[in-house]
């Protein structure tokens, strides 16, 4: 059973077309309060981001803001926060939420929310974390993708235990069921038949 006392959550600095992104936000900073998960966020007050930020503080939770000093200065950052990392770069912070986060949640959002998404899949596949990596498909925003992930693995670029490491839901408390279940996968085996293969 994972620990999810503290998740971290990528999701666009834009609020999206569809209302059902920005009500899936507020709801997610609810429950998150009302459970006593810590929101561990990239900090700024636009967006998803800042949507989720809010109404997790209006509820009562602690939300913490990990973002780099250029974007501060930009005045996106959240001034209302319960603590605000500020990092020199974006690798900072990356991993500042790394270490600070037990579980990751993705809402929807562009580059940089795709960007954290993988590199968080990426280090649980090496080995780098074994923390619950999660998709929050809010009115089938993640469909595209969920279906290109299955084509990586249909094509072999992608193992099934990898494949399957990933908790996808349109539900969050089903969701956060699924990441509390989950086991990571195995590295230590996969990387030694990785060797193997490749000196064949």
């Amino acid at each position: 059973m994972n620990k999810l006392d503290a998740i971290c959550l990528y999701c666009g600095s834009s609020p999206g077309e569809n209302l059902a992104y920005r009500d899936a936000a507020a709801l997610l900073g609810r429950i998150f309060a009302e459970r006593g998960i810590r929101l561990v966020y990239g900090g700024g007050s636009v967006g998803l981001m800042g949507v989720a930020a809010d109404a997790c503080l209006t509820a009562g939770g602690e939300v913490i803001g990990v973002i780099p000093r250029l974007l501060m200065e930009k005045e996106v950052g959240h001034h209302g926060l319960t603590k605000m990392h500020m990092v020199e770069n974006m690798h900072e912070r990356k991993a500042l939420m790394t270490d600070l986060a037990d579980g990751f949640i993705a809402l929807p959002g562009g580059y940089g929310t795709l960007d954290e998404l993988f590199e968080a899949l990426t280090w649980l596949q090496l080995g780098y974390h074994r923390k619950p990596v999660g998709i929050l498909n809010v009115a089938g925003f993640f469909d595209p993708l969920m279906a290109f992930i299955d084509h990586s693995r249909s094509e072999g670029f992608l193992r099934p235990l990898h494949h399957e490491a990933l908790c996808v839901d349109h539900d969050l408390a089903t969701l956060l069921e699924k990441m509390r279940v989950i086991e990571a996968p195995d590295t230590s085996k996969w990387l030694d038949r990785h060797k193997q293969e490749m000196t064949v």
